[in-house]
């Protein structure tokens, strides 16, 4: 075995043990002898790559935040032009993303053990956005980019969080089929007829 090999092996075991254990308890409360311990590996491999449990934690962090974007680029990845409307969900990789990562994403969606790490992904997922709509020729001048950026990153970030809740009830393709189906839908444009009270009483139920 090659020692690139060896090295990514033993902090592949290193991440999935710190994972295995956030979903126990608080990241606060793991010491490094329970990771090592986790992982079947000894303290000194531990050390050889990390100083603390909190590069080892950034380092998985990052793993999972370089993922994300490329998972979500990845639809025009290979294009010079890209037509939202031509989008496929054989392309639509950002599910196939949280499914490989679905421990990660319980623990963050699901528990107090890792806070702040939604807004961190929420982030990323506008600042992707903004980076698209910065790209976009047919710009709509009267909407304010930070907002619409803001809205798809919180409205795909929204559909993360039900399909976590669900326990992965559904398969990542059909969550990339629903996904292009909502995108194709123009919600705002529907005639709704409802009465007022029936919406008050509804909502006080």
């Amino acid at each position: 075995m090659s020692n690139d090999r060896r090295i990514y092996k033993s902090k592949h075991a290193l991440k999935e043990a710190l994972i295995l254990l956030m979903e126990k308890k608080n990241f606060n409360k793991i010491t490094i002898t329970d990771i090592v311990t986790c992982a079947n590996l000894n303290r000194g491999t531990f050390y050889k790559h990390y100083q603390e449990k909190e590069e080892l934690l950034n380092e998985l962090i990052d793993d999972v935040m370089e993922d994300l974007v490329h998972s979500y680029r990845e639809p025009y990845v290979r294009s010079n032009q890209f037509n939202i409307g031509e989008l496929t969900s054989s392309t639509v990789k950002i599910f196939n993303h949280v499914y490989s990562y679905s421990k990660f994403y319980s623990i963050i969606i699901k528990s107090n053990v890792l806070t702040g790490y939604q807004a961190k992904i929420c982030s990323v997922l506008k600042q992707l956005a903004l980076y698209d709509l910065d790209m976009v020729k047919n710009k709509n001048k009267k909407i304010d980019h930070n907002l619409i950026a803001s809205y798809k990153a919180y409205a795909l970030f929204g559909l993360i969080v039900e399909w976590v809740n669900s326990e992965y009830k559904y398969t990542p393709n059909y969550m990339a089929e629903q996904l292009v189906e909502i995108l194709a839908y123009n919600g705002f444009n529907s005639v709704f007829n409802v009465k007022m009270n029936d919406t008050i009483n509804w909502i006080n139920e």
